[in-house]
This record gives C-alpha cells, sequence and structure tokens, in this order.
C-alpha cells in the first residue's frame, strides 16, 4: 500500500531499464548503482523501506541522449498524490553524482494539502524551495532573478510568476512532467564534462553509469511529530560495539533547525498536536536534536528497541555494522538508507574485531576489510581532518604521520633547536647523505625536489618522521634562509609550519594531531595477520635503534643494512674524511683502523638487538664524495680539521668529483679500487658476530649483501677477499666463522646474468630503486619536477618510483628470479626496495616465489598486513 493506502499500479520487474524494488527483485550494484543494491539488500532482509523505483544505469544513459521517457508508470506507483525523492545511485558511491532531488510531484494540491497538515510556514518554505530548485537545476534559469520571492508577502505566488516570465511558460503543475525533467536534468548532468572529470578523480572509469531511485516521500507530510534518525551500532569514536547516533524530531512540539528529507529549514512548528507513533506506543517529541542512546531511549524505549532490531538485522545482512538514516512517524519506522560507515582506521580496526567477537565475520574476513595503508594512522601522530582547511603547499606523500615545528634550512639549524628542546621542520632544496644528522633531528623534512623513493624520502620512512618531497610550489633558498610559494608570499627560518606527511600537505601554523596508537586490539588484529600469511616480512634498519624498533613491529629479521649512515656522526665522519683524503692505501688503512671498532661496536648492538633474527649488511655503497662538503663554508672547515689548505681540499674534492656519480665508482666498484674499505667492514662484521654469539650463548651467522653488482666477475673477487678476511678472523679468535653471500641485483645486467651470479650467492635482493631508475634512464631524485605531469598526458601510467613497473622492471626481476633459481635452486629471493611494502608488488614477489620483502621499519605492519591478504584471497580462489 501507499504511504496514504492507495493501492500501487506495481511495475513488473525490470521493466525496459525499470524496476520496483521489492523481494528477490535482484536489483544489483553491476545495473543499477551501489545505493539501489543496498536498498535491495534492505528490503530482501524485511526491513520497512519507502516504496522504491530503480532507473538502471542504461536506462538513465537513454534519458540523458534524450530518448522519450513516459513517466507515469512511475508517478502511478505512489498514489493519486505523489511526493517523490529522486536520488543517484552510482557505481560506487565515492565516485558521487547529482544532488538528491526532493519534493518532485509537488504542486498547488499538495501544497494546499501540505499547509493543512503542516502549517501554512513550512508548507511555503518547502513549495518555494521546491520552484528555486527546479528552477536553476532544471529550467536552468538565474537564480538571481528569484531573490525577490523570498520577500515578498507572498513568496510562492511571486516565484512561480516569475518563473512564467523566466521561463515563459507555467510552473509544471504535473507530477509526471516534473519527475520527467528532474531525471533528465540528473542524468545531463552526470554525463557532462566536469561531472565526468570529478568522478574520475575519485577512481571511477570515465563512461561509469549512474542509476537513479525514485522513491516515496509522502511520509514527510504527516501531520504528527517525525523523528529523522541517524543510527548506528558501533562508537564512532573507538569502533566498539555500542548503539548510538542522533535524532532529530521535526514535528509541531519541537524547535527543529535542521534540515529535513525534503530539503527545508524548519523553524518553530508551534505547539504539541499530542500525536504519537501508531506502532510504538510513545510520544516522540522532545529537543530538536538529542542522542539516540542518550535521551532518545528513555522517551521512547519501544521506539529505541525497535531500531536496535533494525541495526542487528542489518548487521547480519550486510555482514557489517552501517550508518542506517531512518525517519519513525506515527506509521511507523521506515528504513531510508544503509550507507558504509566512512571512519577511520582505528574505528574500522576495532569495529572488524568486534564483528568477529560477534560471530558475525570471521577473522580472515576482518582482515581483508582494512586498508594495509591504513594501518600508518596506527603508527604515526596524524594532522586533524578539517576539509575547510587550505594547505601552504603540497608534494609527494613521502613519508606518513603529522608534526609542528619551526622551519629551519640547515642541519646545524636543526642541531641547534634540538639543543633548546624546540620541534623544528627541516626544509631543504634536496637532501643528501651530509644532511643526515639534520633529518635525525627534525620532526619532519620537506624538500622541493625529489619523488618517493628519493634520498629524503627513504631516510625519512626510515626514521618515522613526516615527509613532503617534490614540493615544486615552492623555491627553497637555503643561504637566505627562506622559501618562497607560488603566490609569492614568503616563509623564513623560526616561522611555524604543520607537515601532514600522509597526505603530502603543509599548514601555516600548529594543528591539532591525533597520537598514534598500538593498543592491544591493534596487536591482537596484527597477530591475525601473521597466522594467516606465508611471506616472510623484514625490515631496513641501519642502526640498533632502527632495528629494535623493527622488532617492535614483528620484523622477522633485517634486509638491509645500509652501513654507510653509520659514518654521518660528527666524530665518524672527521675520520671518514681523514680516509678520503688519505694519499696512500697504508694511510687509508690507518684511518680505516680507527672506525673498525666504531663498525664492530655497531654491528654486535645490532645483532643482539635482532637476537638470532638474520641481519643482511650491505657493503659500503655511496660515491665517496658524498661524504664531503659541498659550501665554502664546510671546506673551509674541513681544511682546518685535516690541517690543509683550502686550495687542496677544493683541489681533492674535484679530483674525486664524477659527472654522473649515480652510475660511477661506487658499490662494488669503489670495493674493488679500495679493497680495504670492504675488508674493514668485514672484518667487523666477524668480529662482531663472534661476540654477540658469545654473549647469547649461540651463533650468529650474518648476511654479507655486495652492492651494485653487473657481473659475476666482481661478485667473484669480492667473495675472494671476503674469505680471505674470515680465514685471517678465525686464525685470530680461534672461532669458526660462517656467513651467507648475497647480492643486491640493482642493474638491468645483474638481472640478465644473475644465472651465473647465483653460482656464488645464497641470496639475491633486488633493489627496486636503483633498478627502476637505470631500467628508464630515469634519476630518482629529479624525476618528480616533471612525473605528474607525464602521467597526466599519458606517457606512463604510473609513477614507476611509486609503484613498481611490473612490465619492464619487473620483467626484468622475473628473468633474474628464474635464471637466479635454475642455477641455484635453494637460493633465497627477496626485495629490499621501497616498493616491497606495496601490496601489489608483494603479490608479484608471492608469485614469484620470493621468500620474502624488506622494507622501513614503520612499513613493516603494512606489509605483513598485506602479505595476509594475499595468502587469504589466493585461498578463496
Amino acid at each position: 500500500m501507499h504511504s496514504d493506502g492507495a493501492p500501487h499500479m506495481l511495475i513488473p520487474n525490470e521493466t525496459d531499464g525499470i524496476a520496483r524494488i521489492q523481494p528477490d527483485a535482484g536489483v544489483g550494484s553491476w545495473a543499477h548503482g551501489e545505493r539501489a543494491a543496498d536498498l535491495q539488500r534492505l528490503v530482501d532482509l524485511g526491513l520497512p523501506c519507502p516504496v522504491t523505483i530503480a532507473l538502471s544505469c542504461a536506462k538513465v544513459h537513454e534519458i540523458a541522449e534524450g530518448l522519450r521517457f513516459n513517466p507515469a508508470g512511475v508517478v502511478n506507483e505512489f498514489g493519486p498524490d505523489p511526493l517523490m525523492s529522486v536520488q543517484p545511485s552510482s557505481g560506487q558511491r565515492s565516485w558521487g553524482g547529482p544532488r538528491a532531488f526532493h519534493d518532485v510531484g509537488l504542486n498547488a494540491a499538495t501544497h494546499a494539502r501540505m499547509a493543512r497538515l503542516l502549517r501554512r510556514e513550512r508548507a511555503d518554505r518547502r513549495r518555494l524551495a521546491f520552484i528555486l530548485r527546479y528552477a536553476t537545476d532544471v529550467a536552468c534559469l538565474d537564480a538571481e532573478s528569484f531573490e525577490t520571492a523570498g520577500r515578498a508577502a507572498d513568496p510562492v505566488a511571486t516565484a512561480l510568476a516569475i518563473y512564467a516570465d523566466e521561463a515563459a511558460e507555467p510552473f509544471p503543475e504535473d507530477a509526471g512532467l516534473q519527475l520527467s525533467r528532474v531525471l533528465s536534468s540528473m542524468a545531463k548532468a552526470w554525463e557532462g564534462v566536469t561531472a565526468r572529470l570529478l568522478r574520475h578523480a575519485q577512481g571511477a572509469p570515465l563512461d561509469a553509469g549512474l542509476g537513479l531511485l525514485v522513491q516515496d516521500n509522502g511520509w514527510a507530510m504527516t501531520r504528527g511529530e517525525i523523528a529523522l534518525i541517524q543510527a548506528r551500532m558501533f562508537d564512532p569514536i573507538t569502533g566498539r560495539q555500542r548503539i548510538n547516533g542522533q535524532v532529530r524530531i521535526r514535528g509541531r512540539q519541537a524547535r527543529d533547525t535542521a534540515p529535513d528529507p525534503a530539503g527545508d529549514t524548519p523553524k518553530d512548528t508551534g505547539k504539541d498536536t499530542g500525536h504519537s507513533p501508531a506502532q510504538t506506543g510513545a510520544r516522540i517529541t522532545g529537543t530538536a536534536e538529542e542522542g539516540l542512546e542518550t535521551g532518545f531511549r528513555d522517551r521512547a524505549p519501544d521506539a529505541f528497541y525497535e531500531i536496535a532490531g533494525v541495526l542487528e538485522t542489518g548487521r547480519g545482512g550486510f555482514r557489517e555494522d552501517r550508518d542506517y538514516d531512518m525517519a519513525l512517524t506515527d506509521r511507523g519506522l521506515l528504513v531510508l538508507d544503509a550507507r558504509p560507515a566512512t571512519s577511520s582506521a582505528r574505528v574500522a580496526l576495532n569495529n572488524a574485531i568486534a564483528l568477529v567477537e560477534a560471530g558475525v565475520i570471521s577473522r580472515d574476513d576482518a582482515l581483508l576489510r582494512i586498508a594495509p595503508p591504513a594501518l600508518a594512522g596506527f603508527l604515526h601522530p596524524q594532522v586533524t581532518p578539517d576539509p575547510d582547511r587550505k594547505p601552504l603547499f603540497s608534494g609527494v606523500a613521502a613519508s606518513p604521520g603529522g608534526a609542528t615545528g619551526t622551519i629551519v634550512f640547515t642541519p646545524d639549524a636543526a642541531a641547534a633547536c634540538a639543543a633548546r628542546e624546540e620541534p623544528c621542520i627541516l626544509v631543504r632544496r634536496e637532501t643528501n647523505p651530509e644532511d643526515i644528522r639534520g633529518m635525525h633531528l627534525a620532526q619532519a623534512i620537506v624538500t622541493e625536489r625529489g619523488g618517493m623513493t628519493s634520498h629524503a624520502a627513504v631516510i625519512a620512512r626510515g626514521l618515522g618522521v613526516p615527509c613532503i618531497t617534490g614540493a615544486s610550489s615552492v623555491t627553497v633558498s637555503a643561504d637566505k634562509a627562506r622559501m618562497t610559494l607560488r603566490d609569492g608570499r614568503v616563509l623564513c627560518e623560526g616561522d611555524r609550519l604543520t607537515i601532514d606527511g600522509t597526505n603530502g600537505e603543509a599548514y601555516e601554523g600548529e594543528i591539532a594531531m591525533t597520537p598514534p596508537d598500538t593498543d592491544a586490539s591493534f596487536q591482537e588484529f596484527m597477530s591475525w595477520a601473521d597466522a594467516a600469511r606465508d611471506m616472510g616480512i623484514r625490515a631496513n634498519a641501519d642502526t640498533p635503534e632502527d632495528a629494535a624498533l623493527a622488532r617492535s613491529f614483528k620484523a622477522e629479521g633485517i634486509g638491509l643494512c645500509r652501513t654507510e649512515h653509520m659514518f654521518f656522526e660528527p666524530s665518524r665522519l672527521i675520520v671518514m674524511r681523514e680516509m678520503i683524503f688519505a694519499g696512500s692505501e697504508q694511510d687509508r688503512r690507518a684511518a680505516l683502523d680507527q672506525l673498525l671498532p666504531m663498525q664492530r661496536a655497531d654491528f654486535t648492538a645490532l645483532f643482539e638487538t635482532m637476537a638470532g633474527l638474520p641481519v643482511c649488511i650491505r657493503l659500503f655503497d655511496p660515491p665517496l664524495h658524498e661524504f664531503l662538503p659541498a659550501d665554502r663554508e664546510g671546506r673551509m672547515n674541513l681544511a682546518q680539521s685535516l690541517d690543509l689548505s683550502l686550495t687542496e681540499v677544493t683541489k681533492r674534492i674535484e679530483t674525486i668529483s664524477e659527472f654522473n656519480p649515480m652510475l660511477g665508482m661506487r658499490g662494488v666498484r669503489l670495493g674493488l679500487m679500495h679493497p680495504e674499505i670492504y675488508e674493514m667492514q668485514v672484518r667487523a662484521i666477524f668480529e662482531a658476530a663472534i661476540e654477540a654469539g658469545e654473549a647469547a650463548g649461540t651463533r650468529v651467522e650474518p648476511e654479507i649483501m655486495i652492492p651494485l653488482v653487473a657481473g659475476r666477475s666482481e661478485v667473484r673477487l669480492v667473495k675472494t677477499r671476503i674469505d680471505s678476511v674470515a680465514a685471517a678472523v678465525r686464525v685470530a679468535t680461534g672461532k669458526d666463522v660462517t656467513y651467507r653471500l648475497g647480492v643486491l641485483v640493482e642493474t638491468p645486467r645483474a638481472a640478465l646474468c644473475a644465472a651465473e651470479i647465483a653460482e656464488y650467492a645464497e641470496l639475491l635482493s633486488f633493489g627496486t630503486n636503483d633498478l627502476t631508475q637505470m631500467t628508464y634512464g630515469l634519476s630518482r631524485d629529479d624525476a618528480s619536477r616533471f612525473m605528474k605531469s607525464y602521467v597526466q598526458q599519458g606517457a606512463l601510467t604510473l609513477d614507476p618510483f611509486e609503484t613498481l613497473d611490473f612490465k619492464g622492471v619487473g620483467e626484468l626481476i622475473r628473468i633474474g628470479a628464474d635464471r637466479g633459481r635454475a642455477a641455484n635452486p635453494t637460493i633465497d629471493l627477496s626485495i629490499c626496495g621501497e616498493h616491497g611494502g606495496d601490496i601489489d608488488t608483494m603479490a608479484f614477489c608471492r608469485e614469484a616465489g620470493f621468500s620474502y620483502v624488506s622494507c622501513s621499519p614503520f612499513r613493516v605492519p603494512i606489509a605483513r598486513l598485506s602479505a595476509a591478504q594475499l595468502a587469504i584471497r589466493s585461498r578463496m580462489e
């Protein structure tokens, strides 16, 4: 029956793209959009919903194209005095769509009836609002023409007269004509160019379809009070199970200023009429807005428990908790919508756990419901969201989290802030290894240049500090201690800045943060992930502090320890520079002898921290120039410390500088040209392994990784020298020394020659950052300047430094893995670049039979959940 008691003229299910949503009608998101499918589920669950007619995406497209549409069959579904709302139903709700159109069918007769039921003032407001919306959105008239209507003695009559004059025809009184034109307007709005681009930005295909729902709105014209209810079965702050929500009373007793479903903004509605809901037997009058559980429950317990029953039924039917919109009138309760809940990662995780505890879903289902990147919200402080807040500038979201501090432009300035215990934001044009001390002291990092795999991004993720790279709309002038924004504004050293590394945005001043929280529920959820996954997860960790952090995140070892980062402490950096400036091998060895105990202590602490878990140590990789100052002041200080002239220092720096140092004497090449460096590191590793093993009463077998290899001969030469050092340590200590040899595959040639390399190695680890750089011939630090435009033009689908290029770089990895395994079936395969924490890359590695992936410590929980989801989905196939 219609809400007024009139019989329906039923539309047969799916007639020419038009279907009435009724039990087992089969309306689905593929044809009618997500909202229509959700309403079909509610009806199938036996819940009371308004009469709704669904127009398929194909039908709406026909309407947009101008094909004739006869609305009579639809309008007849709503009785002799129809009052309808038209709701958008896109393929996914997140794609958006045109605004809902309420009170379609509101004509003079309905207006008069509404005035008798709801008082003349309310009826006039609703009729006027409908006329104005129709005039601007459907008839495309100028809104300014109607400005005088609201001030007129008879606003409705004035608006109708203005419409007739502007449109050259009377305002349509026929409900069918109104509906037909409203549907056409919404259909054409969806197909417009701007709408296409907006939804494409939300992930929708450009040709995505729109369904439309024509829904009975007659319930909003009841004589008694109406309770408009937003209800949920979970706490919006914690995610734990709790019935809660808001109730807005719209009726003759309440003073309600909130918009009702018809879109008006009611004022004082007069005195109480005494009407009560027929189904609940309880009065629903009260304040204009109150809590569902705090006030409404006590005054209308029967209605509250009816609402609770809807929530419980919906939870079982959808197998998830949703946000429900309901209306309670003197004719009973109606469920208007059940929207997927939009909530924080914390709420979603706790809610998933609650659904498991209630037996609604399994642990595997719960694990699949949390997007792995969302776990960053548990691990870092986050900037409190505010849609009205405008960023000063934006860039690549290189490392998640939020932080506030004063701007500094040099590592020395960061050190000064740290001495004053003042938080700071380090801003650089781009960072280099010499900046690491300042990066350790800063609360966040911003660079004008760079991308997801630039030096700043990699180090920031390892440190767990927020970072924005590639902020190309700013110009950094470190020498002048200022940065200039695109609009001409200037920020100077000492100004306050808030960095949102999660979204790649920077804001002026200080903003409140949501603190990190890895509580018991987070740990329980992650234990489910560990039980489900079948791929190993290690961490990239360069220091004992990094290692301890990795262990706290349940990493199963260290997949990459970059030893060069140990040399940038001031006391070590000067010794390192002495070694670089040494004029002979003997002098270099003398300097390295000073570094040996420092390295040994580092490695001992690393082994002890990991307590028997595997530790893979990469031998020295960067070119030597990275340890030398680039500015005149730094060179003068170096000259003084080495008792050399500035001329001698400058000449030496110029001698070792290279046109393209990333392709010059670095990695294994440096180890072959200056074997004493690798010999010192290997000796330190072996002696530390013996020391840590004796302390723990166990045996420590390190993994030693050779970087930037291009072929077998390099590996053979370095392995020979490693074995020689092992023998010397064995003789000197009387202790057995063993190790596993790894090769870092970062060059295309190494991937192609993996079979030969695997004859000597027990581990092949693919360094995707450099391998991508060399395969594309792109600088990972410079590409950000044009990469966004490159992707927008379609020259590339995705930034290959953010998402692994499976077609090109991935093919090299696949070739290397297959050839390496064919030559050495027991060889371990891994990825240690930052791509390793990405779920798509992990899926690629899992399919290729990799043993583990390694990523920065703060990405370890993300990788653990990603691995679990991959394993679960593979079992479901």
